[in-house]
């Protein structure tokens, strides 16, 4: 099974955060800024999960994991919401457009790498 998870966010430093916990983990994470550039990079390489971002610039995250689940193989990649919200209305949207875990920032390394290992392995 792939180790690779898409990891998206338009902070620069929060990826990277992500990004270092993962690899140090065995994972190998490829970045991508927002959802437009998450689909760019899924349409060459399915990977094993995506943690991905709400607010971000060109495709917020409902509308890359809608998109992402209209695509061929992303039926079975689970897909991980991150985000400063925690409002019941905006998890209900991410959930009904297919994230199957919620995380709220700030985040905890382990808490997060606990959540990719169940999903992923």
């Amino acid at each position: 099974m792939s180790r690779q998870i898409l990891v998206v966010d338009d902070s620069d430093s929060v990826r990277r955060l992500i990004s270092s916990t993962l690899r140090m983990a065995g994972y190998a994470p490829v970045e991508a800024t927002d959802g437009q550039e998450a689909l760019d990079r899924v349409r060459s390489a399915m990977p094993a999960a995506v943690i991905t971002d709400q607010n971000m610039p060109r495709l917020d995250s409902i509308g890359f994991i809608q998109a992402f689940r209209r695509m061929p193989g992303s039926a079975g990649v689970p897909v991980i919401f991150l985000s400063t919200e925690n409002a019941d209305a905006l998890k209900q949207k991410a959930r009904a457009a297919g994230a199957i875990g919620w995380m709220t920032k700030p985040f905890d390394d382990q808490k997060l790498l606990g959540v990719v290992r169940k999903v992923v392995g």
